[in-house]
This record gives C-alpha cells, sequence and structure tokens, in this order.
C-alpha cells in the first residue's frame, strides 16, 4: 500500500522576524515540515540564523518578483524596477507586461539567479524552488526555474495544481468570506490550467514535485476545522499543503501582506496539540522536499523514490 507523505510547507521565511519565529515554532511544535526563503525579505539574515537551530527544517527558495527590492542592482534589471529601485508589477500586471514583451526576459533570470545565489552564500542548501504569488507557473518562467533548478542541483519545484479546496467546509466556515473564496478558488483553477503537465515535464527534467498540492483557495482561512478536513481527506502519494504562519505586530503591518491576524490563526491551526496525533491515526508522514528526492538523488522523482520504500 502506498504511503500517504505531507510537506507542509511555511512560505515567506525572512519576511519579518515574527514571521520567522511562528514558522521555527511551528517547525518544532506542530506540523510544519518545510519553509521558503524570501531572498530579499527585510529579516532573511535572523531567517538563516533561525534554520541552523532546526536541522531537519527543509528550506526552499521563495523566488519573488513582485514586492520589495531586488537582490540585483536595480540598475541591472530596468525592466523589473520603477524609479525608487523596488519591483513594479503586482503578479497580474507582470504576466501582462511578460506576454506583451515589455519586461526582459533576460532581467527575470539574472534576478532569480541573484536570489538563489544569496540563499547558497547563507550556506542554506535548498530543497526547493517556489515563488511569491506563484509567479513562477507562468508557462516561460516554469521553464526558466526548471533549467535554474538543474543548474543550480535544487531538486524539486512546487507544482501549484490544488487538488483540493475544501470548498464546502470553507463556505460553511467563513460565510462572510464567499467572495473572497471564490477570487482564490478561480485564481487556483487558473493556475491549474497554466499547470497542466507541469509534473510531467519536472520528470523529463529530473526534478521533482509533490502529485498533489493544497492551499490556494483556503489561504487566509486556515483554522483547525480546515486543516484536519484536508488531513482526512489526503490521498496517497506525496502532497504539499502551503501555509503561511506569523504573529502580528508592526513590522508585518508595514509589508504588503494582506494576511495580517489569518497567520496567526494559521499558526495555531498548526500547533494544536491533536493535529500532529491526527496525522499520525491517518498514517501520514511528515516529510520534507529533502526526504522526498533524498540527500544525494536530486533529479529523482517521486515514482522513483516510492520505489525505494
Amino acid at each position: 500500500m502506498e504511503m500517504k507523505r505531507l510537506i507542509v510547507n511555511a512560505d515567506d521565511f525572512g519576511l519579518t522576524t515574527q514571521v520567522n519565529q511562528a514558522i521555527i515554532d511551528g517547525h518544532f511544535c506542530g506540523l510544519i515540515t518545510s519553509t521558503s526563503l524570501m531572498a530579499n525579505g527585510e529579516a532573511f539574515e535572523p531567517a538563516v540564523a533561525l534554520s541552523r537551530q532546526a536541522p531537519r527544517l527543509g528550506v526552499g527558495v521563495h523566488l519573488n518578483l513582485t514586492e520589495g527590492k531586488p537582490v540585483a542592482p536595480a540598475s541591472s534589471i530596468p525592466s523589473l524596477v520603477n524609479s525608487q529601485g523596488c519591483f513594479a508589477r503586482k503578479p497580474g500586471r507582470l504576466w501582462r507586461a511578460m506576454i506583451l514583451g515589455r519586461v526582459c526576459t533576460v532581467d527575470i533570470e539574472k534576478e532569480l539567479r541573484a536570489q538563489i545565489e544569496k540563499v547558497l552564500a547563507a550556506g542554506i542548501v535548498p530543497t526547493q524552488l517556489d515563488s511569491h504569488k506563484h509567479v513562477h507557473a507562468l508557462p516561460v518562467l516554469g521553464r526558466m526555474t526548471t533549467r535554474l533548478a538543474r543548474q543550480y542541483g535544487i531538486p524539486a519545484i512546487r507544482c501549484v495544481a490544488e487538488s483540493w479546496s475544501a470548498l464546502g467546509c470553507l463556505l460553511a466556515r467563513f460565510p462572510h468570506a464567499k467572495t473572497t473564496i471564490f477570487r482564490q478558488l478561480l485564481n487556483s483553477c487558473a493556475l491549474a490550467l497554466v499547470s497542466r503537465g507541469w509534473s510531467r515535464r519536472l520528470r523529463r527534467a529530473g526534478v521533482a514535485c509533490a502529485s498533489h498540492f493544497y492551499g490556494i483557495t483556503p489561504t487566509g482561512f486556515l483554522d483547525e476545522e480546515i486543516l484536519r478536513e484536508i488531513l482526512c481527506h489526503l490521498p496517497d502519494g506525496t502532497s504539499e499543503l502551503m501555509c503561511h504562519p506569523g504573529f502580528v505586530d508592526k513590522a508585518l503591518r508595514q509589508t504588503p501582506t494582506r494576511l495580517l491576524e489569518q497567520r496567526e490563526m494559521e499558526y495555531h491551526a498548526l500547533t494544536r496539540p491533536g493535529i500532529k496525533l491526527l496525522a499520525k491515526e491517518l498514517g501520514v508522514q511528515l516529510v520534507n522536499y529533502g526526504d522526498l528526492v533524498g540527500s544525494k538523488s536530486a533529479g529523482a522523482n517521486e515514482e522513483e523514490v516510492s520505489n525505494l520504500n
């Protein structure tokens, strides 16, 4: 019988010191097995320092092209930045600008390389690549990200084709937020559409991904009941659950994020004493991307790994 594996990945490591702390606490006290580090985050160095205290926490690179300042010199990537030297476009505008040829792919690759190399220079061995607001799902960026993963020896990439949205449970739990939930569901469907065939292409490239992905539709609504619903319906194979835990402080309120108290709700759900017990009772093995591919097998795909167990 095939095992149920779950990667619980906390995005935005490095955003603020209190987001960092929630992620580390959620790793030691809860379900978090993996995180993705923002190379341009204001709390990048504290995040790196905390990661050294958590050798079992997988750390990936959270590629960012839409918020904050770039890692590469702004003058070297002019099509990506505004007059203040910050990223100029939100995800939708970035995608449109790329389609219309208003953003230079050379600039994008230069910035993505700078972010990966900053993480590597800090002594982190990345277990996976993903991206802020899922911009790597755009086909041209997907191909670029796959190529960079191979070149830098990063064994896995997030596939953002959401498998199950818990829509009925979400609407019952949060009836006041139907508009937001349906908007996130539509976003999930659009990302799934552009991500069709991703897992097959990644396997051909020798890059791993989880077979199932959760977390777009319930973003901001991941309380204990929704988390239990997801755990109880996990399929066989490897799944990734994206989450955004954090503690609210002045620094977080000064960032562009819309997720404030929602991050604390997620943290409390992920660290409830009964949640880890439920995962164990359901036969769910908590892993990270490094466990999925093995430290010596960057490039193995999930099916190959499964056959070894």
